[in-house]
């Protein structure tokens, strides 16, 4: 799986999911091939496409992304 097919898949689902998903949610949704997020794409994916992480549940990180974070506040 090359980035740009990572960071259109990753992004088409969190626009459709605007509650957002843990990484553990998302590999098994989208059957990605990692066992865990590579840090630079990660860090690409917040510049780029407005990903944010945020504290969920126990240790996990919620991904989400920015502009659908602040409609969700407003609500």
């Amino acid at each position: 799986m090359t980035y740009l097919e990572f960071k259109t898949t990753l992004q088409r689902h969190l626009e459709l999911h605007a509650g957002g998903a843990t990484w553990n949610e998302l590999r098994d949704t989208l059957n990605l091939p990692y066992e865990r997020p590579c840090p630079e794409w990660t860090r690409r994916l917040e510049k780029e496409i407005g990903l944010v992480r945020r504290k969920g549940s126990g240790r996990s990180l919620c991904w989400t992304l920015h502009r659908l974070q602040q409609a969700e506040e407003r609500a």
